[in-house]
């Protein structure tokens, strides 16, 4: 009888990882090449198709764990964490579908920054997760683990300062502030998403050493 194919967890998170960048990389580049608002149609369906590819791996791993005799780790450890990596690519759709429905018309440069944070941020994610797998024995895990904080620190600080800049220099612009007030914090939430996820793969760490 062939030996049963065991469901390789720590793929499907490299995969997710993955797909989070790549979702991260569209969100830069619709910003880089923005047009109007209406244009960004073509990019929601392309951010949406990733996200709805990280719904697919995310019923393969619930449909896998229940019946697992012997996961690598904890259930709800394997699926918090499948759930935490979705929650990044849930977050950075809803930036772009946000962009699409305020109807923004330009894209400031403050923006730009942050949409490039959250692809440092989902890099950093994905780093991590390819050393997953070796975490018990990996020297590398940890800093790479710090290294996703550290860019949430970073998005923080920049949070604070983007958010000053629109009521200096925006002042007079009521629905202007407002806008992109809801924009940065759902931008500075990718980060945290980031963070999040990174907390849990520590938090297993520690559960497993």
């Amino acid at each position: 009888m062939a030996k049963k194919h065991k469901y390789d967890y720590f793929d499907a998170y490299e995969e997710l990882s993955d797909l989070a960048v790549q979702e991260a990389s569209v969100l830069v580049r619709a910003m880089e090449n923005f047009t109007d608002a209406a244009a960004l149609r073509a990019v929601l369906d392309e951010a949406h198709a990733l996200e709805h590819a990280g719904d697919m791996i995310n019923h393969d791993i619930y449909k896998h764990v229940g019946n697992d005799f012997m996961p690598p780790f904890d259930r709800e450890d394997i699926v918090a964490l499948a759930g935490a990596l979705d929650e990044i690519l849930d977050e950075i759709e809803d930036v772009l579908q946000y962009f699409y429905m305020f109807d923004i018309h330009q894209i400031p440069e403050d923006a730009l920054r942050f949409a490039t944070l959250i692809r440092k941020s989902c890099k950093a994610v994905d780093a991590a997760m390819e050393d997953f797998r070796n975490f018990k024995k990996s020297k590398n895990f940890k800093q790479l683990v710090i290294q996703v904080s550290d860019n949430e620190e970073e998005a923080d600080g920049l949070y604070v300062e983007v958010i000053r800049n629109l009521h200096v220099n925006h002042a007079d612009e009521p629905m202007h502030v407002l806008k992109w007030s809801r924009l940065y914090a759902f931008m500075e939430s990718c980060c945290d998403a980031c963070e999040h996820t990174a907390d849990l793969m520590s938090t297993i760490l520690l559960k497993n050493m």
